[in-house]
Protein backbone atom coordinates (compact mmCIF):
# COMPACT_ATOMS: atom_id res chain seq x y z
CA UNK A 1 0.00 0.00 0.00
CA UNK A 2 1.05 3.45 -0.46
CA UNK A 3 2.04 5.89 2.16
CA UNK A 4 2.00 9.51 1.96
CA UNK A 5 5.79 9.96 4.03
CA UNK A 6 7.09 7.45 1.38
CA UNK A 7 6.68 9.83 -1.45
CA UNK A 8 9.61 11.69 -1.98
CA UNK A 9 10.60 11.74 -5.45
CA UNK A 10 9.54 14.27 -8.09
CA UNK A 11 8.25 13.20 -11.26
CA UNK A 12 7.21 14.63 -13.90
CA UNK A 13 4.81 12.86 -16.51
CA UNK A 14 5.03 13.95 -20.25
CA UNK A 15 3.17 13.13 -23.39
CA UNK A 16 4.22 13.61 -27.08
CA UNK A 17 2.90 16.48 -28.43
CA UNK A 18 2.88 17.71 -31.94
CA UNK A 19 3.23 21.63 -33.48
CA UNK A 20 4.02 23.45 -36.15
CA UNK A 21 7.50 24.79 -36.28
CA UNK A 22 8.27 27.82 -38.02
CA UNK A 23 8.91 26.57 -41.11
CA UNK A 24 4.59 25.15 -40.69
CA UNK A 25 6.83 21.79 -40.16
CA UNK A 26 5.16 19.29 -38.00
CA UNK A 27 7.62 19.05 -34.79
CA UNK A 28 7.05 16.78 -32.20
CA UNK A 29 8.06 17.02 -28.58
CA UNK A 30 7.55 16.12 -25.45
CA UNK A 31 5.33 18.18 -22.98
CA UNK A 32 4.71 17.95 -18.83
CA UNK A 33 1.33 17.41 -18.19
CA UNK A 34 1.47 16.76 -14.46
CA UNK A 35 4.35 16.55 -11.76
CA UNK A 36 4.00 15.70 -7.94
CA UNK A 37 5.72 12.95 -5.91
CA UNK A 38 6.36 9.17 -6.50
CA UNK A 39 7.14 6.59 -4.46
CA UNK A 40 10.45 4.87 -6.27
CA UNK A 41 10.43 0.51 -5.84
CA UNK A 42 13.00 -1.44 -6.68
CA UNK A 43 12.01 -4.34 -9.86
CA UNK A 44 10.42 -7.32 -8.42
CA UNK A 45 12.58 -10.58 -8.63
CA UNK A 46 11.28 -11.45 -12.03
CA UNK A 47 12.42 -8.42 -13.31
CA UNK A 48 15.48 -9.00 -11.93
CA UNK A 49 16.04 -12.71 -13.53
CA UNK A 50 15.28 -11.37 -16.78
CA UNK A 51 17.41 -8.68 -16.92
CA UNK A 52 20.40 -9.99 -15.16
CA UNK A 53 23.36 -8.70 -16.96
CA UNK A 54 21.85 -5.68 -18.33
CA UNK A 55 22.05 -3.40 -14.59
CA UNK A 56 18.86 -3.48 -12.58
CA UNK A 57 19.09 0.26 -12.26
CA UNK A 58 17.32 -0.02 -15.96
CA UNK A 59 13.65 -0.91 -14.47
CA UNK A 60 11.68 1.05 -11.85
CA UNK A 61 8.31 0.55 -10.04
CA UNK A 62 6.91 4.34 -9.54
CA UNK A 63 3.78 4.16 -7.06
CA UNK A 64 2.08 7.82 -7.15
CA UNK A 65 -1.76 8.98 -6.38
CA UNK A 66 -4.55 8.26 -8.60
CA UNK A 67 -4.13 9.95 -12.10
CA UNK A 68 -7.10 9.59 -14.60
CA UNK A 69 -5.50 9.40 -18.25
CA UNK A 70 -1.79 8.06 -17.73
CA UNK A 71 -0.71 6.05 -20.78
CA UNK A 72 1.96 3.80 -21.69
CA UNK A 73 2.35 5.71 -24.48
CA UNK A 74 3.50 8.10 -22.00
CA UNK A 75 6.99 8.85 -20.13
CA UNK A 76 8.33 10.07 -16.75
CA UNK A 77 10.93 12.46 -16.34
CA UNK A 78 13.00 11.64 -12.82
CA UNK A 79 16.35 13.34 -11.72
CA UNK A 80 17.25 14.13 -14.87
CA UNK A 81 16.30 10.68 -16.27
CA UNK A 82 14.10 9.38 -18.79
CA UNK A 83 11.66 6.28 -18.06
CA UNK A 84 9.13 5.15 -20.84
CA UNK A 85 6.09 3.65 -18.99
CA UNK A 86 5.68 -0.26 -19.56
CA UNK A 87 2.84 -1.22 -18.16
CA UNK A 88 0.06 0.61 -15.59
CA UNK A 89 -1.80 -0.88 -12.86
CA UNK A 90 -4.38 0.71 -10.75
CA UNK A 91 -4.03 0.54 -6.59
CA UNK A 92 -6.94 0.27 -4.79
CA UNK A 93 -10.13 1.70 -6.35
CA UNK A 94 -8.58 5.21 -7.33
CA UNK A 95 -6.13 5.48 -4.51
CA UNK A 96 -3.25 5.78 -6.49
CA UNK A 97 -1.74 4.09 -9.68
CA UNK A 98 1.76 1.71 -10.32
CA UNK A 99 3.90 2.81 -12.86
CA UNK A 100 6.41 0.31 -14.39
CA UNK A 101 9.23 1.79 -16.57
CA UNK A 102 12.42 1.03 -18.44
CA UNK A 103 14.89 3.68 -18.46
CA UNK A 104 14.99 4.97 -22.30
Amino acid sequence: MMQAGKLQHRIELQRLSETLGPNRQAVQTWTTYASGKAELRQSGLSEFLTTFGEGVSNNAVFLLRWLPGVAVSDRILHGGKVWNIVAIAEIGRRKGIELRAVAA
